[in-house]
């Protein structure tokens, strides 16, 4: 029957939402990098795509390198070189548009870092597709799969982070890439070792996006031994051979590069010598600041996980196996971060290492709209969900609006000390800015609206270049809306 965890998923739907997210997140992009963890994912790209090597010797050279030099005397980033593989081709967009007609020469460096920061809208995008298919197969209609999978790409850090180039939103494409494979499938359906190798591969494929996604691995095998006890024995061996396999490669890997398998290659020291990997933060502090300090609060930048964990006793009784997965890896990322001495990010808008973790956990919003649990549309569960919903869009909308490094400097995110400052809120200061740059205040190139577009334009590029690249977004945005809409009616 329609909406039915055994029949079909909505493949057609399901490419028209991601075609709808990705066109919105890429008009939405800032285009450019922001932070040093940026620009190395942007330097390896342009090291593997030119060199086929992830050395960053450049990054000396521009007095940006954050990493350590390798056994082979080259300068290596810390971060594994899985995201910026898989931003080469936009990388190489980048270098196409760069020799176009018009474009000045000295701004083709920010041409492809435009076009390197949109790989960050289709990963995003690709991870709301996920999220649609497994909310259908938990028994959703098109129609409840839609409008979950709206809220959690519109309401949470999905939607800001797809507009820089931070890896969160490709893990967290991974992450629910690998819970649709392994619960994407009836209650009563064991899962199969072609499922179980699946789910191998894309949180194997995860270590080399950042090396602490080893904690969800085995998160993921408690969650199959949950669901399926005995039954799991067999696909939970193909997985961890699997991930295995990745983790072997991993640590050989480092081995080559610096000597030990467990040396990742971070400095020991950053900024005013503070550590980098050190868990010296104790943690009533950490935890502050993930659940009520106003510029780090999970619950402030992700109001859906309020939604999404009192809806987890519903979605236990739909699938254990999903239901422990959406709640152990935001607890355990959480309990981990808390603790960890760089627990804020670096310059970041929100919980930056847990939007992840906090995306997957949302997906337990889909069982409020269960049909088994004969929840109906009660008036407090609509208006509960339209206020997460408004709260927070409005929260990641204001994290869009302007450069937000602007106002960390000018309102003092670090101390003198390069320690995170508890009491920081990005939220006012951000409003400030938009008052001020709405009222006409000049806005030099790097400030004001973060567009890439308007970025584009400062920077010197043509006007017909940025018109020939804005127009198919919008109008591949307005047909793919409207497709999206007529769904939703014709399902009511």
């Amino acid at each position: 029957m329609p909406g039915s965890p055994t029949s079909r998923l909505p493949l057609r739907t399901a490419v028209i939402l991601f075609l709808f997210l990705n066109a919105l997140y890429l008009l939405t992009s800032t285009g450019r990098v922001h932070t040093i963890d940026e620009i190395s994912v942007v330097m390896q790209a342009e090291s593997l795509a030119l060199h086929g090597t992830s050395a960053i010797p450049q990054a000396v050279g521009s007095g940006v390198f954050y990493g350590k030099v390798g056994r082979d005397g080259q300068p290596h980033s810390p971060y594994p070189p899985g995201h910026s593989l898989l931003v080469v081709p936009w990388y190489d967009l980048g270098l196409i548009l760069a020799k176009l007609p018009g474009v000045p020469a000295a701004s083709r460096d920010l041409v492809v870092s435009m076009t390197t920061t949109w790989s960050n809208a289709t990963f995003a995008a690709l991870t709301g597709a996920l999220i649609f298919l497994l909310a259908h197969a938990l028994g959703l209609s098109v129609r409840d799969a839609l409008l979950t999978t709206l809220i959690i790409a519109l309401a949470t850090p999905l939607f800001v982070y797809s507009g820089w180039l931070f890896s969160e939103p490709l893990t967290a494409a991974c992450w629910v890439g690998a819970a649709l494979a392994l619960f994407g499938i009836p209650a009563d359906e064991p899962i199969s070792l072609r499922r179980a190798a699946i789910a191998g591969l894309l949180l194997g494929f995860a270590l080399f996006i950042r090396a602490t996604n080893v904690i969800t691995i085995a998160l993921f095998l408690v969650a199959m031994i949950l669901r399926d006890r005995r039954r799991a024995s067999k696909p939970a061996i193909v997985l961890a051979l699997v991930v295995g396999a990745f983790g072997t490669l991993f640590l050989l890997r480092n081995y080559s590069l610096f000597g030990s398998p467990f040396d990742l290659g971070y400095p020991k020291t950053a900024e005013a010598g503070r550590e980098t990997t050190s868990f010296n933060i104790p943690w009533h502090i950490g935890l502050e600041a993930f659940l009520i300090s106003p510029g780090k609060s999970a619950l402030l930048f992700c109001p859906p996980i309020i939604m999404a964990f009192a809806g987890l006793p519903r979605l236990w009784r739909r699938d254990r196996g999903l239901a422990s997965v959406c709640a152990l890896v935001p607890v355990c990322l959480l309990l981990f971060y808390a603790h960890y001495s760089n627990f804020e990010g670096g310059y970041a808008y929100g919980p930056r290492y847990l939007v992840p973790s906090l995306v997957l956990g949302c997906v337990a919003l889909a069982a409020w709209f269960v049909p088994s649990q004969s929840v109906g549309q009660a008036r407090w569960l609509r208006t509960a969900l339209i206020a997460t919903f408004l709260v927070g869009l409005f929260v990641q909308v204001v994290g869009l609006s302007t450069n937000v490094i602007e106002d960390m400097v000018a309102n003092h995110y670090y101390d003198v000390r390069y320690f995170y400052q508890l009491g920081y809120s990005p939220i006012p200061g951000q409003l400030r800015l938009v008052g001020k740059y709405l009222g006409g205040a000049p806005a030099p190139l790097g400030m004001g609206f973060d567009r890439w577009f308007l970025f584009a334009a400062k920077a010197g590029a043509p006007a017909w270049i940025i018109i020939v690249l804005a127009l198919p977004m919008l109008i591949v945005l307005l047909v793919t809306g409207t497709q999206l809409a007529r769904a939703l009616r014709r399902c009511d």
